[in-house]
């Protein structure tokens, strides 16, 4: 454990449902307000449901196939992070989010990744897959896709070079909140087919390894560890979202992240407009 004495502080550990990509991207800013105003820090392992593209802060609008996603039912919304496309489901994808006020964590971006990867990578190891950051860069093969940009020593975690984890944080009201996806079993198709490209799915399984390529563990099995993980690491208490916190998280994936505004200009509307 680094020297921050996370564990004498109130966290709580989220075995979240599976919930669409709006509504996952808002719970995260109500997690934020409530380590500041209620004084409770959050933890939670959580999948999307359906099937969702969330793109990168910065990224281009037209580089989706929206027609593909529209036919395959696949939703899209937008983080606040930077970095590529990932797509997520409730089979492939297991997610994570860290939230803690930012006077509690190191103010240098590389310290606080090093302090919340720890338990990501403990996860790993007790997965039995032998998991590390980045040791060098990678080039990019295709910039707009996460998994298949360039690989970041400081926040990509890999396999024999191989990504299995991609690592994001932003601030929101002098809170840190890191999120993360991490590849449990491969579907190259969509991978792939969520944007206006011609990629091979070679080209992404090239690339990309899988917690089930590497040790066959059960998908229920792997979220355990991570879950386990992520409340050992800060002595969190099983907990859950209040009704009021998902109440403040549905209006605001409807005026932020479930809309086309935000999605496809990043423009958050007022309360009230649609």
């Amino acid at each position: 454990m680094t020297a921050t004495n996370l564990e004498s502080r109130d966290w709580r550990l989220i075995r979240d449902d599976a919930r669409d990509g709006a509504m996952q991207m808002s719970l995260e800013e109500v997690a934020a307000r409530t380590a500041l105003e209620d004084d409770l820090r959050t933890v939670r392992v959580y999948s999307w449901e359906p099937g969702t593209l969330s793109l990168g802060y910065r990224q281009d609008a037209e580089t989706v196939d929206w027609d593909w996603c529209v036919e395959n039912g696949v939703g899209v919304t937008r983080r606040q992070t930077g970095g590529g496309g990932i797509y997520h489901d409730a089979v492939a994808d297991i997610s994570y989010t860290i939230v803690a006020p930012a006077a509690e964590v190191p103010g240098d971006l590389m310290e606080c990744y090093d302090l919340f990867c720890e338990p990501i990578l403990e996860a790993f190891a007790e997965m039995g897959v032998d998991a590390t950051f980045a040791e060098s860069e990678r080039e990019s093969i295709y910039q707009p896709s996460c998994y298949l940009r360039d690989i970041n020593p400081a926040h990509d975690i890999v396999v024999d070079g191989a990504k299995i984890s991609g690592n994001a944080q932003y601030r929101q009201r002098d809170v840190v909140i890191q999120h993360g996806s991490i590849s449990y079993s491969l579907e190259p198709a969509r991978h792939v087919s969520v944007f206006d490209t011609d990629l091979e799915e070679a080209t992404f399984t090239d690339r990309v390894t899988s917690i089930r390529e590497q040790t066959g563990l059960e998908r229920s099995e792997a979220v355990d560890a991570l879950a386990d993980t992520l409340g050992a690491w800060c002595d969190a208490e099983a907990g859950s979202w209040r009704d009021d916190e998902l109440a403040a998280a549905e209006a605001l994936a409807e005026r932020k992240f479930g809309s086309d505004a935000w999605v496809r200009d990043r423009e958050v509307l007022e309360a009230g407009e649609h």
